[in-house]
């Protein structure tokens, strides 16, 4: 044995386990009367979120909520959910976040599934929340979040305790606990299942606080910025968000629901400087009308994730004055782990280029150990060509502790000691890593593999196209055959002929799609393109 492993063991004084809980504790002693979140009329310093999550804690104790149990929120982008990334894993228990776009049946299935002993609930979802209750096996403690700023014609009492009055029974000098091992569960997210029930996606209390610091460094984010959340912080929470910025300092200005007029003036209000996003999002931000729109004091920086962007989505945010970067990630991974840096090199790029490079996936965030494109059938990497296409493999501390309650899935996701992402990409010489699509939206036509985000980016350079999905549609002497769905741009009308013959000026025949539909895309409540619905019309 070493003498560096003789009289050298961990002990109290200099081996603590990492948590994002104590950036909230540092914040409020250091900046206890900073601004922290900003919501309508609502401003909260540190020292007020402190106490408000430490109040909340106790009170979940005072109800037997113990280490190890699930307390579900289901809550829209308000000061309550931020508050529960902190004040649920102070009482030991662990958070998990539900998409309030659900419905009753997956709701029911999640609270089920989750063992949840608590629900905290926002009031305009009582309907499907009030369906999924009916059908639960258990009783469950509801609270309820009533917000004078939710649509209030929807609104209805769904439990017999409110948000504030239930805190307000907790003890501000509450002693909350540490979690006694850094793998410990810290918060628990459903994945969006296409097929089947969701996937519960179990993070441990290490891999939050190293998503925490990673994006900051990946991000070259300031203290004091502003942050306004678009993200919604039941998905990946937030993107880990709320366990990031108390570490900065920063100030969150949270919206409630998606509006592009609302978001020019929150950024104008607050001298917003990051925001997260999905590309349909930043299609809203591109398209607004002018009467929408606020001329930005600053660069406002913005992370986009969720969907590969087509390219010409960079050029239209900056000439805007927004400068995104392009990240990749999970739900499996705590969200983002690859992240497009930019190279000096490529200044004298012409500006398609720049933007072709942009959309790329990237290299692997600091916090992230390994990022590769194997063939997952012989776990070796592909050549870095560009060309041959492999599957996304992640390796680190941000890769979950697994599926919960679901070994099956958890050792399949896992195998040969990498996460299979289910992303089928190609790696660049320079090692920049490019999805060609999802293992499952590949269109293979007369033996070809073509990819469906190819065609998309195509399209997407159209001015009269907003948004383009791609699938596959059976097809008797090809097998199948790429057909685009297409939402136009508001008074811009095109035609099917139109936009078969602008694919074909840059794609191969085989890749031109054959048929064209108008319509309005089915999303995700993260902008996703629900691809299986599309898909069902054939």
């Amino acid at each position: 044995m070493s003498h560096y492993d003789t009289n050298l063991d961990k002990n109290s004084a200099n081996y603590v386990p990492l948590t994002p809980l104590t950036f909230l504790k540092r914040a409020k002693e250091i900046y206890p009367d900073y601004e922290a979140i900003i919501y309508e009329d609502r401003k909260y310093t540190w020292a007020d979120v402190y106490k408000r999550t430490i109040k909340f804690a106790s009170a979940l104790n005072k109800i037997g909520i113990k280490k190890g149990d699930t307390v579900s929120f289901l809550a829209f982008n308000t000061p309550e959910i931020f508050e529960g990334h902190y004040s649920v894993p102070m009482s030991g228990a662990v958070l998990n976040t539900i998409n309030i776009r659900l419905d009753a049946k997956t709701i029911a299935y999640i609270l089920e599934h989750s063992d949840a002993k608590v629900l905290v609930v926002d009031r305009q979802l009582h309907i499907e929340v009030k369906k999924a209750l009916s059908t639960l096996k258990k009783k469950i403690t509801i609270i309820d979040i009533v917000d004078e700023f939710a649509d209030q014609s929807k609104c209805e009492k769904i439990g017999d305790l409110e948000y504030e009055s239930f805190l307000n029974t907790g003890d501000e000098n509450f002693d909350w606990k540490m979690p006694e091992d850094e793998w410990q569960a810290i918060s628990l997210s459903y994945t969006s299942g296409t097929t089947g029930n969701p996937k519960g996606v179990v993070y441990h209390h290490r891999g939050s606080y190293l998503m925490s610091t990673g994006s900051a460094v990946a991000w070259n984010m300031p203290n004091r910025l502003n942050f306004l959340t678009i993200v919604p912080m039941f998905h990946c929470n937030g993107w880990g968000y709320p366990w990031t910025i108390p570490m900065l300092n920063g100030r969150t200005i949270c919206l409630r629901n998606i509006d592009v007029k609302k978001i020019f003036e929150l950024i104008d209000k607050y001298n917003v400087t990051h925001f997260g996003g999905a590309p349909i999002v930043l299609n809203m931000i591109t398209g607004a009308p002018e009467s929408d729109r606020k001329k930005l004091k600053q660069k406002v920086y913005v992370l986009t994730a969720g969907a590969p962007p087509p390219s010409i989505i960079f050029k239209k945010m900056k000439e805007l004055g927004f400068e995104v970067m392009h990240v990749y990630g999970l739900t499996e991974t705590y969200g983002h782990v690859t992240q497009c840096a930019w190279n000096d090199a490529w200044n004298d790029f012409d500006e398609e280029k720049q933007n072709e490079i942009k959309a790329r996936q990237g290299v692997r965030y600091p916090n992230t150990e390994g990022i590769a494109v194997m063939d997952p059938e012989t776990m070796t990497e592909v050549p870095k060509d560009g060309k041959t296409i492999g599957e996304i493999m992640i390796k680190g501390n941000v890769v979950m502790k697994g599926y919960f309650k679901d070994k099956d899935a958890t050792n399949k996701a896992m195998a040969g000691g990498w996460f299979h992402s289910g992303d089928l990409a190609v790696m660049h010489s320079d090692g920049y890593v490019k999805i060609q699509d999802r293992s499952k939206d590949i269109i293979i036509s007369g033996g070809e593999n073509i990819s469906s985000i190819e065609i998309e980016n195509t399209l997407a350079k159209h001015p009269s196209v907003s948004i383009a999905a791609v699938v596959a549609k059976p097809d008797e002497k090809w097998g199948e055959v790429p057909c685009a769905f297409i939402e136009m741009v508001k008074d811009k009308p095109t035609t099917e002929k139109e936009l078969i013959g602008f694919c074909k000026e840059t794609l191969a025949g085989f890749k031109v799609p054959k048929q064209v539909v108008f319509c309005e895309l089915p999303k995700t409540s993260t902008g996703k393109i629900q691809k299986f619905e599309l898909r069902k019309k054939f």
